[in-house]
């Protein structure tokens, strides 16, 4: 005595079932797909703004700095921190391993003290 899973109607309504199942894995399978191809799109244009940015900082860095300003701007600070996240979304785009990972964390203080000329002289 063999007992059937389906019946004749249903085994009808189950052939049916696989190729509509199968469609919507392929379906999934594109959309997920297609949802990098924006964030790649998005993270790309991010590179060129950091391109932007890196140049005026480049400007700035080459202008002298006020003499008279007890504080300056960490230019070089920041162009190492620029340059970071650009290692990061570099290998977010292009990974070398399942899940892009960075323990280094970003400097994120840019503020310089200037030294007195009279107290940098005394230093020994």
């Amino acid at each position: 005595m063999s007992k059937r899973l389906l019946s004749p109607a249903n085994r009808h309504h189950a052939s049916g079932l696989f190729p509509a199942l199968l469609l919507g894995l392929c379906l999934a399978s594109q959309a997920g797909a297609d949802d990098a191809t924006p964030e790649h799109a998005r993270l790309a244009a991010a590179l060129r703004q950091l391109d932007g940015i890196e140049r005026l900082v480049a400007q700035q860095a080459a202008q002298s700095p006020d003499g008279r300003a007890r504080y300056h701007f960490d230019y070089g600070r920041l162009a190492a921190d620029l340059e970071r996240v650009r290692a990061g979304i570099r290998d977010y785009l292009s990974p070398s391993r399942a899940q892009p990972r960075d323990p280094t964390t970003l400097l994120g203080d840019y503020r310089q003290s200037v030294t007195p000329p009279a107290e940098a002289a005394a230093a020994p």
